[in-house]
């Protein structure tokens, strides 16, 4: 367990010294503490391990000012685990179910029974993420996904993926992009 919170700590320490969040920014994590723990997804899931996780990434809430989402598995249709505060602030829709841990997933239960006033949505658009074991977060990520590589890879045995987003470009060769200097003008 003191590898995992390792491994863990040094996500999010990555995440919070880079500036891929801003404030308010919504923040999904998708997790099978399954695959954590090496086992199959859906197989042996913990809360024990989802506590842990759970700690290190309320520190993006804390520190970097986001809110969380906590992805529930495919037995809730990945449904997710978000506070009250979040529901009303960006207009999503409440849906009726519970997480547990066989039907929700360990660590959306964990989330859920730790939030402050936890409620559960079909959907959002996040700002970034993370998907440790797999459980395929792209789903709840606004376009444009950008991936990220992580210095750590892992979570135990779980294999980590994340991503930030950024606006669509339109506009063509012509167009100018914030990073850009102007190199066409209209005529």
């Amino acid at each position: 367990m003191d590898q995992l919170k390792k491994d863990i700590s040094a996500i999010v320490d990555e995440w919070l010294s880079n500036s891929y969040l801003e404030k308010g920014n919504l923040f999904v994590i998708g997790c099978s503490t399954s695959e954590v723990a090496g086992e199959h997804i859906g197989t042996s899931g913990s809360e024990e391990i989802a506590a842990i996780i759970f700690e290190q990434v309320h520190k993006l809430k804390q520190q970097a000012g986001v809110e969380l989402a906590f992805q529930c598995c495919e037995h809730l249709n990945r449904a997710l685990v978000i506070e009250k505060e979040t529901l009303a602030k960006r207009g999503y829709e409440q849906v009726t179910a519970i997480p547990v841990p066989k039907a929700g997933g360990s660590m959306a239960s964990y989330a859920y029974k730790h939030f402050d006033n936890p409620v559960v949505v079909e959907a959002i658009s996040a700002d970034a993420g993370i998907d440790i074991g797999e459980t395929m977060i792209g789903m709840h990520i606004k376009r444009v996904a950008v991936p990220l590589r992580l210095a750590q890879r892992y979570v135990g045995n779980a294999r980590v993926n994340a991503a930030k987003t950024r606006p669509r470009l339109i506009g063509g060769k012509r167009a100018v992009y914030p990073d850009d200097k102007p190199n066409n003008q209209c005529h």
